[in-house]
């Protein structure tokens, strides 16, 4: 066998298993609060019109997040691997279906949330250093191809730099990365957790509650926007609930974070099912409660139309008028460090993964003296870079997007398809592995994943429905893939049934 191209590690490095319970909880908790669940209250009321279907569907996206957490935790403790989702599908599956979900985790979900995040960052930051602004270019926009263009405006500038900043400091090591991690995270909930009181307490607004909450699930019209799915019969309120579960969906996701750096996690079969509960319940409780404060404080027109979507910061600014949009920016500020810093830490994980079976450059699978995946960082932190500084071009209105922000929409059913997959696998690994080691078993099987699988699969048909525009370019970015794996599968390596399910990088050390 030819190992040309393989992967191999000096002796002295490994994957170090340092992440603990704690560590492991809070690289769940900080990769899902960013700054969604302060901006996306606002289209999903446009939706629904209804403060009673606006929290019912933050308890369903609840129940199904964390059905679909629990049944990870037995894939994570059967397979505790470096790489999480991946190595799931593609051992219950087969290679290519692996490498279809890394290839569009690199390619869009990670870094365009990643590119978004870091934009928040910037944005927020120009709420207390005006300087800082989309408009405030270094370089104007130039056309490179028709309907896109690059850019480097001051905000453009922010978050780039934030990135590299963020992947330099996990370069020198794990032990840095969850020291970041851990301090933003906590600083966070906290944080979240002030402006809920605040809501909930001091700022709130017994017209806005009657308003809202009188006729909780009647569907309110007048000064909210009507959709083109509707609210006003059965059918389209279903139909309405499920478009809705995207933002919040959005707002929840990376959660299954902690699972691509299975390989660093100590204890892993233990602490990896039990990180992915409790990091799941605590931020989805957080979530609810400041929805609740959300319609405590403003009635449900001034929801729909916070400028630009910014509801947590129309919130507080309701409270404390010329002070409340510079409250939530520092909010908005921590909690955007620690998800990006959670997102560059674990995505890396995965890319590293796929070297060691030679479905990514062979450099991304190599660690440096830290024992991290140091290239592996810099790929992924350089196209995040890259998808924010492309722009996308609308000659009609003579305006400019954002590429990161339009393959974010494309790629929301595709995400949704390989978490139903992954699901799926619990079902697939018990018929085809039942002998396995499953330290910890799913809750609630078969019913409980069954129901997350026949809940996403809605929201999944709905989406085809009624956002085609955008559901369908999100399929043709994962075929994209298909000429990738087999070009990748013979010129790279050898075909990986050929190698061992646990590899060099499970062969960690133990590390207090």
């Amino acid at each position: 066998m030819s190992t040309t191209n393989t992967v191999i590690e000096p002796r002295s490095r490994h994957l170090i298993r340092s992440l603990k319970l704690f560590d492991s909880t809070m690289i769940v908790a900080g990769s899902m609060i960013g700054s969604g669940i302060f901006l996306v209250t606002a289209e999903m009321t446009r939706e629904l019109r209804s403060a009673g279907w606006l929290l019912l569907t933050w308890v369903i996206t609840a129940g199904l997040t964390l059905a679909a957490a629990l049944s990870y935790g037995e894939l994570a403790a059967m397979l505790p691997h470096a790489g999480g989702q991946y190595v799931y599908l593609r051992e219950a599956f087969s290679p290519l279906t692996g490498f279809l979900y890394g290839w569009t985790l690199f390619l869009v979900i990670q870094t365009s949330i990643i590119a978004a995040v870091a934009v928040g960052f910037a944005r927020y930051l120009g709420v207390l250093i005006p300087a800082i602004s989309d408009s405030a270019y270094l370089v104007q926009p130039f056309r490179i191809l028709p309907g896109y263009a690059l850019s480097l405006s001051s905000t453009q500038l922010i978050a780039i730099l934030v990135i590299a900043a963020i992947t330099v400091v996990n370069a020198f090591g794990l032990r840095y990365g969850k020291l970041v991690q851990n301090v933003f995270t906590v600083s966070k909930l906290a944080g979240l957790a002030l402006v809920i009181v605040i809501g909930l307490t001091i700022g709130a607004n017994s017209s806005a509650i009657h308003l809202n909450f009188n006729h909780a699930f009647a569907i309110q019209a007048g000064a909210l926007a009507t959709t083109s799915a509707g609210a006003t019969t059965r059918a389209p309120l279903v139909v309405a609930l499920c478009l809705a579960q995207v933002g919040s969906l959005f707002a929840a996701d990376a959660w299954n974070n902690i699972t691509f750096t299975a390989g660093e996690v100590v204890n892993p079969k233990r602490n990896l099912a039990l990180s992915l509960t409790i990091g799941t319940l605590l931020v989805m409780v957080l979530y609810f409660f400041a929805n609740l404060a959300y319609t405590a404080v403003l009635p449900l027109a001034q929801i729909a139309h916070a400028p630009a979507d910014r509801v947590g910061g129309a919130m507080l600014e309701a409270v404390f008028p010329g002070a409340g949009g510079r409250i939530v920016a520092v909010v908005i500020l921590i909690a955007a460090v620690g998800c990006i810093n959670g997102m560059v830490l674990s995505g890396a994980r995965i890319y590293y993964a796929m070297a060691k079976d030679g479905l990514f450059p062979p450099i991304a699978g190599r660690l440096n003296r830290a024992n991290v995946p140091a290239a592996s960082l810099l790929l992924q932190s350089g196209w995040a870079a890259i998808l924010l500084s492309v722009r996308t071009y609308d000659p009609a209105t003579n305006t400019y997007g954002n590429l990161y922000s339009s393959l974010l929409d494309y790629v929301i059913a595709a995400a949704l398809l390989f978490y139903i997959a992954t699901i799926l696998a619990v079902f697939r690994l018990r018929r085809t592995r039942p002998d396995a080691e499953r330290p910890y078993r799913a809750f609630g099987y078969p019913v409980l994943p069954a129901l997350y699988i026949a809940g996403a699969s809605l929201i999944l048909v709905i989406l085809f429905r009624y956002r085609t525009a955008t559901a369908g370019p999100g399929l043709f970015l994962v075929a994209l893939g298909l000429p990738v794996y087999f070009v990748l599968r013979k010129t790279l390596r050898p075909s990986l049934e050929s190698q061992p399910l646990v590899t060099l990088e499970d062969r960690v050390t133990e590390s207090a």
